[in-house]
């Protein structure tokens, strides 16, 4: 779902920044499953998975603090 239900973003910046949340929350927990029992598959190495989960959840932060500091910015002007 996203945080402008009723319009679309019209800076383009909340919109970039709304790409990256999206796609590496997908990311994430796509990485993620593959650590489950039943996905994990003799070949899985999980020093690379953990590599990918941290890659992922720094990719959420640094797009939450773009909005944050758009909106932040805007909400001031």
């Amino acid at each position: 779902t996203s945080p402008f239900p009723s319009q679309k973003p019209k800076s383009e910046l909340v919109r970039t920044s709304l790409r990256l949340l999206t796609s590496s929350a997908y990311r994430l927990q796509s990485e993620c499953k593959k650590t489950l029992p039943v996905e994990t598959c003799p070949t899985t190495d999980i020093q690379l998975v953990t590599q990918q989960v941290i890659q992922c959840a720094y990719d959420i932060a640094k797009a939450a603090k773009q909005l944050v500091t758009i909106t932040t910015k805007e909400n001031n002007n």
